[in-house]
């Protein structure tokens, strides 16, 4: 589709915050499932994501951790409430963290998108505690 590129000093950044908060092994699955069509869709996200927005230095990962469980959760992203759940472990935001979030969530967005977020939290958390990647 499109002619191979060296990639920027953005999707550099970007792809080592995407590791960095995702882990090697999400990314390296990525990385190997992407094709020719959604290639620069994986470009555009750590480049833009990644790079730019989880890459400034205002919010900690932390913080940007706990805002993007909310917003996912309110949006009903359920897989991605899952994948940045599991990326607290990484991020450093705590189980009490993505509760306050969540509980947030039910105020501001509704209790059916928390209730249904914290069913999520409490299975990728099960399966953190049990050693499971899932």
């Amino acid at each position: 589709m499109n002619e191979p590129r060296l990639p920027s000093e953005r999707y550099k950044q970007g792809m080592a915050t995407r590791r960095a908060v995702l882990g090697d092994a999400h990314v390296d699955r990525a990385e190997a499932s992407s094709t020719e069509f959604d290639r620069p869709f994986q470009e555009l996200i750590t480049e833009a994501a990644w790079g730019n927005v989880w890459s400034r230095p205002t919010l900690t990962h932390r913080e940007r951790s706990i805002v993007t469980i909310a917003l996912l959760a309110a949006l009903g992203q359920d897989d991605e409430v899952a994948m940045h759940v599991r990326a607290t472990a990484n991020t450093g935001a705590s189980r009490d963290d993505v509760c306050e979030a969540l509980l947030h969530v039910a105020i501001y967005a509704g209790a059916p998108a928390a209730n249904h977020a914290i069913k999520i939290a409490k299975q990728v958390f099960e399966q953190m505690d049990a050693g499971k990647a899932a």
